[in-house]
């Protein structure tokens, strides 16, 4: 079993744990490994921690032989990534830019604060683009993180690093973020799952504006079971974030015990209004549409949703956050616009034809229309179902920040075009989960949008998970090389 320690979940490393078939250093060693073996051909990594790791993993071991089984915390011992815009107190910490290369922050952000005293063991840091600025993972200091499928491919962005690591067996657990599709996005270009929660499920604080921003932290993982479990450990209020949810009078684990969804109405749409759907992505999604409805009871229906242009709206809201964001960056670090990706101040330099007035009518009116765009699909149905992207996995774009055209559609802005369905769903603070549903013609992944109503987390976990269980798209894996046999750790 210790060759193959890499490849199990963390819901199944749990149950090992508990039954004394594995030990945690034994997994950790796996998970070492495994990293040493692929990330030279990946390159998820920016920092890792073998020695900490194992520490900690010799820790979680002791307290297993220790104490009782029932009263250790729920991730005690399981390896997980983080990624490199959650500051992780003594652990260095770069946001993707050679400005912070050696920066180590003295505190933890909320997210990882939580999963650490669920018992995660971290083992590394994830790459990120410079300040988590594109939907492409390639940086001036990390270089660029390939798709574990095929290397010639992207992983997404912002959360390539933590998806493509997932995806290569690098540790079951990864730690992300998400504004508009940074967790999604990577998830269904790497074929794992990815879940952004309800604005407020997951506190903000010290990763964002915790009054206007639609960004949160959240889990990217191999199986749904995981994704839950990973929300269970760093869900709930805290006072610090204002808007953050109270905790649910149930956990997300508990969820997924029933996995019927007979009489579940779930209305499907292909583009969300906008824009071309490559013709791949939309049979892969058809076809998961009819396991809903064939295999697991649901109806599906398609229905016309109204909402504004996401390009438009994109520019709109995020170029004035990062005409700001870049300026603070040049005035009190120095930094050097000129050695980035060009995007990155091409997005900023949207902001100086937009007044003080229009982002405002963006930010209020706009994102108003979005809720009431959604609302009314959830009017009459439970669910949401899109395709994740609206293209195939492409080759890494270049400076273009992605892809020019969509079978033969151009497409107007290459750098944010492909975050078209996941956008809207941020803007709306609703919960949204990618999941595996199938591979293009070239063997990369295609992802599934699950959209669900204002805090219905677990019914869209519920719904992926009987998804997943009725196929099999997560239990393959990307050809890479396997690690030599790890040493045995120390007997439980």
């Amino acid at each position: 079993m210790t060759d193959l320690l890499w490849e199990m979940s963390a819901t199944e490393l749990a149950t090992a744990y508990r039954t004394r078939e594995v030990s945690p250093v034994e997994a950790v060693q796996a998970v070492l490994a495994r990293i040493e073996a692929v990330d030279p051909v990946v390159n998820a990594f920016v920092t890792t921690v073998p020695e900490q790791a194992l520490a900690a993993a010799r820790a979680a071991e002791h307290r297993f032989v220790n104490e009782p089984a029932e009263d250790l915390p729920a991730l005690l011992g399981i390896p997980v990534s983080v990624k490199d815009l959650t500051d992780t107190a003594g652990v260095r910490t770069t946001y993707g830019s050679v400005h912070y290369k050696d920066h180590v922050p003295d505190r933890d952000t909320v997210g990882w604060a939580r999963l650490k005293a669920a018992g995660a063991v971290l083992v590394g840091k994830t790459c990120t683009p410079e300040f988590g600025m594109l939907g492409v993972t390639e940086s001036p200091l990390t270089g660029t993180t390939n798709n574990p499928w095929n290397p010639a491919t992207t992983a997404g962005g912002s959360s390539g690093g933590a998806a493509a690591a997932v995806a290569a067996g690098c540790a079951p657990l990864a730690w992300g973020s998400d504004g508009g599709g940074s967790i999604r996005i990577p998830a269904s270009c790497c074929g794992v799952v990815g879940l952004k929660a309800s604005m407020g499920r997951i506190p903000v604080h010290g990763e964002g504006d915790v009054y206007g921003s639609v960004d949160t932290s959240g889990p990217l993982t191999r199986t749904v079971t995981d994704c839950a479990l990973m929300l269970q450990a760093t869900a709930g209020p805290d006072l610090r974030d204002p808007l953050s949810l109270p905790a649910s009078p149930t956990p997300f684990t508990d969820a997924l015990r029933d996995l019927s969804l007979c009489g579940l109405r779930i209305a499907y749409s292909a583009d969300l209004g906008h824009g071309h759907v490559a013709s791949q992505v939309l049979r892969r999604v058809e076809e998961a549409g009819a396991v809903f409805t064939d295999v697991l009871g649901a109806s599906v229906r398609p229905v016309e949703v109204e909402l504004p242009d996401p390009l438009q709206y994109f520019q709109d809201f995020w170029a004035p956050a990062f005409a700001v964001g870049l300026r603070d960056l040049v005035e009190a670090h120095g930094w050097d616009p000129g050695a980035s990706h060009p995007m990155i101040s091409a997005i900023g330099d949207l902001a100086s034809s937009r007044s003080a007035v229009d982002h405002w009518r963006t930010s209020v009116q706009t994102r108003a229309r979005i809720s009431e765009g959604f609302a009314a699909v959830f009017a009459d149905y439970d669910l949401l179902i899109t395709p994740t992207m609206p293209t195939t996995v492409f080759p890494h774009p270049g400076p273009a920040g992605g892809p020019a055209e969509n079978e033969g559609h151009p497409v107007a802005f290459p750098a944010i075009d492909f975050h078209r369905l996941t956008e809207p769903a941020s803007h709306a603070g609703l919960p949204a989960l990618s999941v595996p549903c199938g591979f293009d013609d070239a063997g990369l992944p295609v992802g599934l949008q699950i959209i669900g109503p204002h805090h219905a987390d677990a019914a869209v976990l519920q719904a992926a998970a009987a998804f997943e269980q009725a196929t099999a798209w997560h239990t393959r894996r990307p050809p890479l090389p396997s690690p030599p046999p790890s040493p045995s750790g120390d007997a439980l």
